[in-house]
């Protein structure tokens, strides 16, 4: 089995949360491969960026999760293993970057993103993360 490591993001703005249909429409959040050198935090912000042209800020991490798949390029099973930030984007400007394979994205009320998601554990990760910023926003108001 091939183990990856990947980071990625989960981005609000306000009460939307950012997601992304790919080229197998499946709705997904924005992440990618560690690259010998960089750090997971790293990685997550320019896979943003490169994904989707937002600019973020990492506001937290929001966990792990990992998922298994057959590569038949490979013709080996793939573990991926993916590091997660909650993110903040100063505004919803994004544009679609089909060289990433991606069909579809917005910025997308919670509720109606967790219907969108295609697995659960995303589903999770975006309502456990929206709970986790709102309480780190409403600290940051106490605060200024």
């Amino acid at each position: 089995m091939i183990f990856r490591s990947c980071a990625g993001g989960v981005v609000f703005h306000d009460d939307k949360v950012f997601i992304m249909q790919n080229d197998k429409s499946e709705w997904v959040l924005p992440k990618g491969k560690i690259r010998d050198g960089f750090l997971a935090s790293e990685t997550a912000i320019e896979r943003v960026k490169e994904e989707a042209g937002l600019d973020v800020e990492i506001i937290s991490t929001a966990g792990e999760t990992s998922y298994e798949f057959y590569s038949f390029s490979r013709q080996k099973p793939v573990c991926n293993e993916i590091t997660w930030f909650i993110m903040e984007s100063k505004d919803m400007n994004f544009f679609i970057n089909e060289d990433y394979g991606i069909l579809d994205a917005g910025f997308y009320s919670i509720d109606e993103a967790i219907d969108m998601i295609t697995y659960s554990q995303d589903k999770s990760l975006v309502s456990l993360s929206y709970r986790k910023f709102l309480k780190l926003k409403e600290k940051e108001a106490i605060l200024v």
